[in-house]
């Protein structure tokens, strides 16, 4: 018995509730009818990853991120797809509750990880999506903590 060579993890564990595509094909010419929504997402995500010298002749900073929000079913996702792929950006969809651990420690641990893999895979769009369960309440009032 002898070890020959070991194996190397491609993907951290912990960074592999992620989803990680390389340029999505996913493109405005899929979206029907957000005309408006798109022309804002180009002008709030895309220039700035594309063009971040025109902010900075007028001295301003890119901006860095932005919210979209909406009932489910509003294509969300699909806007955030077709952005990485006009701007060649690596796209990482993220779930929401798996930010939130069970352990004390672990969800900072894991934010820490995504945004390692992110600078790694600049540049990078990354879509948390169904964020409003980061925020929930842990504790009611009559189990102990508050």
């Amino acid at each position: 018995m002898s070890v020959v060579g070991l194996l190397q993890d491609e993907v951290d564990p912990m960074v592999s509730v992620m989803k990680v595509e390389k340029a999505p094909l996913e493109s405005y010419a899929d979206i029907r009818g957000l005309d408006a929504q798109i022309q804002e997402i180009k002008e709030a995500v895309e220039l700035p990853l594309t063009h971040p010298e025109l902010y900075e002749e007028i001295g301003i900073k890119p901006p860095k991120g932005v919210i979209l929000y909406g009932e489910a079913g509003t294509r969300k996702t699909l806007l955030a797809k077709a952005v990485a792929n006009s701007t060649s950006a690596t796209f990482l969809w993220v779930v929401g509750s798996e930010l939130i651990q069970k352990y004390l420690g672990d969800g900072p641990k894991l934010v820490r990880k995504l945004f390692r893999v992110v600078d790694e895979l600049s540049p990078s769009i990354v879509f948390i999506d169904k964020i409003d369960a980061v925020g929930t309440k842990r504790y009611d009032a009559h189990s102990g903590g508050e």
